[in-house]
């Protein structure tokens, strides 16, 4: 048996295509889920659930000592199916609460579990205008009127755990399309399927040194020269297409 892994929010898209990777790679993968209608489904895929908000600080705090993992991955997002534009705006502000609050929270745990690893999930498309491709040290779009919001949430995550007492990697996700997303095709600027997110964090487990790191399908919008040196990722991976 490899590392033990906890995962927050293994029931999302790619939570869900990560837990079978790492299933397979003989990882012990414990997955936190709120809900408990979901407990059956990651049972399936060979996951340990624990059912668990990450707002409840108390709470996460026991589910992850007593997990005892090496590495924490933040997989952690409140969306609604396909992006659904009428309900958007709420899940913005729960998104940005969700990266703020609740990356504390498990940021927390993780050190007082002794963690010696986050791997956390971030975004690729909030940077602000300027040239392209953007690579991981050009600045977000903090101050516009339309995703300051989000861009702020984002820097803070990517702040909280690359300040803590770990080795933090912060994945910066391109848009998502693929099982589980509600998109079958890659929608324009940075594009990313899910199973090449779920590889990405994957790699990430064991590869690259702390910090950012771009992951998206190589259109012009961002460089992924980064994760191809320090990674060994490339877009292009297919969980279906592999043996079980």
């Amino acid at each position: 048996m490899n590392s033990t892994i906890f995962i927050a929010g293994a029931s999302g898209a790619i939570g869900r295509r990560l837990c079978r990777l790492l299933v397979d790679g003989n990882y012990s993968v414990i997955g936190t889920t709120r809900s408990q209608a979901k407990v059956p489904m990651l049972r399936d895929l060979g996951v340990e659930p624990v059912v668990v908000d990450v707002f409840d600080a108390a709470r996460l705090l026991d589910a992850v000592c007593s997990a005892k993992p090496q590495i924490v991955v933040h997989q952690l997002t409140d969306l609604p199916p396909a992006l659904d534009p009428a309900k958007m705006a709420e899940a913005l502000v729960r998104n940005a609460r969700l990266r703020e609050i609740g990356t504390r929270n498990l940021v927390a745990a993780a050190v007082a579990a002794g963690v010696k690893r986050m791997v956390a999930q971030s975004l690729a498309f909030v940077y602000a205008p300027g040239p392209m491709p953007y690579r991981e040290d050009a600045p977000l779009m903090l101050d516009d009127p339309a995703y300051g919001e989000t861009a702020r949430a984002v820097s803070s995550l990517e702040k909280q755990v690359l300040a803590a007492p770990l080795e933090g990697i912060i994945l910066r996700y391109g848009k998502l399309y693929g099982p589980g997303t509600g998109f079958d095709q890659p929608p324009s600027g940075s594009p990313l399927h899910v199973d090449d997110a779920a590889d990405a964090a994957r790699r990430a487990l064991t590869r690259g040194k702390a910090g950012i790191y771009n992951i998206a399908e190589d259109d012009g919008t961002v460089s992924i020269e980064k994760a191809a040196e320090m990674l060994g990722w490339v877009p292009g991976f297919r969980l279906d297409e592999q043996k079980r």
